[in-house]
């Protein structure tokens, strides 16, 4: 994944540029290392392909340079996957992303794994969502009002009710809050 990930970076710097909420297509094929017992990319593979579609899609939409200036950093608070189709060995296939709204305290990111079908029209084989802060290198958690008076607000839809909801239901204790492992 290192070396995807360098691959991915380069390639981002000289990528189709695009505007803060569009969505970002990311091409990969999936490799040898990306393989499970079954012969199809391992479940924990399709999270990582998400950071670096992220990534990517952040350095083409100008944000990351935004949040270099400034000092701050993404981190994921929670993601969820389901799973459609398998990938396997050297499919090519293509990660869209984009951002899809905020919270009080937090950005939300839709990512699909796209194949063509029988028809060349892109389909869905999984598709996943995170929620992620973002950071400031010299401390404390940045504003979605700081956020949105940087990057602007998305078009569109507001962020659905359910995964507003699941973000609450899923979400932990905070950092410096009790958080034992008991189990009932």
């Amino acid at each position: 994944m290192f070396f995807r990930t360098i691959f991915h970076l380069f390639r981002s710097r000289f990528g189709h540029r695009l505007g803060h909420f569009d969505i970002a297509r990311t091409s990969f094929i999936t490799l040898p290392t990306d393989q499970d017992i079954l012969r199809h990319m391992n479940n924990g593979v399709y999270l990582s392909i998400m950071d670096v579609a992220r990534f990517d899609m952040l350095q083409r939409n100008g944000v990351w340079q935004i949040f270099k200036e400034k000092g701050w950093y993404p981190v994921v608070v929670s993601e969820t996957i389901s799973f459609r189709k398998s990938l396997t060995l050297w499919q090519k296939f293509q990660v869209e992303s984009r951002i899809l709204g905020f919270d009080e305290k937090a950005v939300y990111v839709e990512q699909r794994f796209v194949r063509p079908d029988a028809d060349g029209q892109p389909e869905i084989y999984a598709q996943g969502f995170i929620r992620g802060r973002f950071l400031k290198r010299s401390g404390g958690v940045v504003s979605i009002e700081e956020l949105l008076t940087t990057i602007g607000t998305p078009p569109g839809e507001p962020v659905p009710d359910w995964l507003l909801n699941w973000s609450t239901d899923v979400a932990l204790p905070a950092t410096r809050a009790a958080a034992p492992s008991t189990w009932n």
